[in-house]
């Protein structure tokens, strides 16, 4: 991290907390467009996540050799091809998910919000219910209670009732919902292009600037141009 130099003030990251669902794809591609966008980041990865992790990309996730893990996860495009991003971690915190102490266990320490992608339901059910298992759930109670933006991106089909009222039950706490759905109108023509669409939406909700999709201009047929 790069050291705040005497009189600056420190500028507040973004924490990202990645949870068990399926889309790991959709979180490496949200932390490369914050530290793109020249955003700090303070990064929580779920004990169930690092299992999925492994599953959908054969890396594994661990917390003693966390900066050589994440450099090589963010370097993979989400065909798997590996080395297709060049990646800088210097904006990046890490925070086990065990460790409630953490800085984000707080509301004293100031961030800009939060953005939980992929979210299970499982992880949706736990901070809709106040639940704080981990660091990752207290932290986004701790978002909701000091009114900071909470981005909850769910990774789940079909959703089953208990879900929906949990969602609503984050919506009514100010929370915004961004289904991980990807949209064909901006001419995808590979699976980067649906994946960088729904990371594009998730930033969109956390007011992050990004190229990382065709915006709908409103002039039908475009998406046949491709995604340039």
């Amino acid at each position: 991290m790069n050291p705040v130099k005497p009189g600056e003030t420190p500028r507040a990251p973004w924490i990202v907390g990645v949870s068990g669902a399926s889309g790991t794809p959709y979180a490496a591609a949200v932390l490369r467009a914050l530290l793109a966008a020249g955003e700090r980041v303070d990064l929580i990865v779920s004990r169930a996540s690092r299992l999925t992790l492994l599953d959908e990309t054969g890396l594994p996730f661990r917390d003693a050799h966390w900066q050589g893990d994440l450099r090589e996860w963010l370097a993979r495009g989400a065909d798997g091809k590996p080395g297709t991003f060049a990646v800088d971690l210097g904006g990046v915190r890490y925070w086990s998910a065990g460790d409630l102490a953490a800085g984000p266990s707080s509301g004293s320490y100031g961030t800009q919000g939060m953005l939980i992608v992929p979210a299970s339901t499982a992880c949706v059910a736990g901070v809709a219910l106040g639940l704080s298992k981990d660091l990752l759930q207290r932290a986004a109670s701790v978002t909701l209670k000091e009114r900071r933006p909470l981005i909850v991106a769910v990774r789940e089909t079909p959703l089953n009732g208990q879900t929906l009222r949990h969602l609503v039950t984050l919506d009514d706490a100010g929370a915004s919902v961004v289904p991980t759905s990807p949209a064909f109108y901006a001419g995808a023509t590979h699976i980067q292009d649906l994946v960088d669409f729904v990371a594009g939406r998730i930033l969109d909700a956390a007011g992050v600037p990004h190229t990382l999709y065709r915006r709908w201009t409103g002039e039908l047929g475009g998406g046949g141009q491709g995604s340039g």
